[in-house]
């Protein structure tokens, strides 16, 4: 098995998951190369009682019920074959070349632990254009044409800041052997765990966190414009209340992630010192301008709280 496709689910909307599956259905690679694993993370209803999965000689639906990203993996990539995971959120289109350029790649640079490549947008609906200001990137990236190949050897694996062109979770490819190093240093961590997608919890470090430990074990990590995936948006992801969490939880998360790994920039505060730091955001971004004021409030009060955690 060259390649294992790994998909964690929570109460997926079926016509989204349906269009991620047909794109797994187009793969130039052939199905007898790679196999299909879908974590049901205690979806109800669950995901076998209307996902067919029967198209590929090599899949399978598998259930865990503890809830949270970081579990999902982790029983997915337990139970894969290949040395050589692609972790496909649900609401992802990957480009038919997907799969067979991402081994390809592994083949030609076998020291690269986690690369990924473009994450492009498709909206329900075209969102307002405060949006498209609030820098919330919600799964999407694009670094242009060239390959970029993050090469720490010479620094002894230590970094100061977090790497351009890092690969995020939409389509990430990484492999087995390093996703386990990774498990290891997180998996006693509670703190680390948390980092992760968790129900309708919007943290989002995990990824951050996963890119940093396997540089400091030593792998060299890549963007590969090659690879390309239409991330499907739904008109919900950018509403004002969704933004607002995001900001908030984001913010949260990136400071405590850096901290973990010895570059924040910021210090630790004092949480009697929060009301204080609140108010003062409030009157330097007057949140009540508009949407845009809004979600930066919402950015400065998770930065805060994730500065009072560390």
């Amino acid at each position: 098995m060259k390649v294992t496709t790994i998909i964690c689910s929570f109460n997926p909307k079926k016509d989204i998951l349906t269009r991620a599956i047909n794109a797994l259905k187009a793969q130039t690679l052939s199905f007898d190369d790679w196999e299909l694993i879908l974590v049901d993370n205690s979806s109800s209803p669950a995901i076998s009682s209307w996902l067919d999965l029967a198209w590929h000689p090599h899949s399978k639906i598998i259930v865990e019920q503890k809830l949270g990203l970081s579990h999902a993996r982790l029983f997915g990539v337990e139970n894969a074959l290949s040395d050589l995971i692609v972790f496909v959120d649900d609401d992802n289109v990957l480009d038919a070349n997907y799969l067979e350029e991402a081994f390809r790649f592994h083949q030609q640079h076998p020291e690269v632990g986690c690369f990924g490549g473009k994450s492009i947008p498709e909206f329900e609906t075209q969102p307002p254009d405060w949006f498209f200001e609030t820098g919330i990137n919600l799964g999407c990236q694009n670094y242009g044409n060239d390959l970029h190949i993050s090469n720490y050897k010479t620094l002894g694996h230590q970094i100061n800041q977090y790497p351009e062109k890092a690969p995020i979770g939409t389509g990430m490819v990484i492999l087995k052997s390093a996703f386990l190093g990774y498990l290891e240093k997180v998996q006693n961590n509670a703190e680390r765990i948390a980092l992760g997608r968790r129900g309708t919890s919007l943290t989002s470090g995990e990824d951050n966190d996963i890119v940093l430990t396997l540089i400091n074990n030593g792998y060299e990590i890549a963007y590969l414009p090659a690879l390309k995936i239409t991330h499907l948006i739904p008109q919900n992801r950018y509403s004002l209340n969704y933004l607002k969490k995001m900001a908030y939880e984001s913010n949260r998360s990136w400071v405590k992630v850096l901290a973990i790994h010895g570059i924040n920039p910021w210090k630790k505060i004092h949480p009697i010192s929060l009301p204080l730091r609140k108010l003062k955001a409030y009157l330097k971004v007057k949140p009540w301008k508009g949407e845009l004021n809004v979600v930066n409030y919402q950015a400065a009060l998770g930065k805060f709280k994730g500065q009072s955690e560390i």
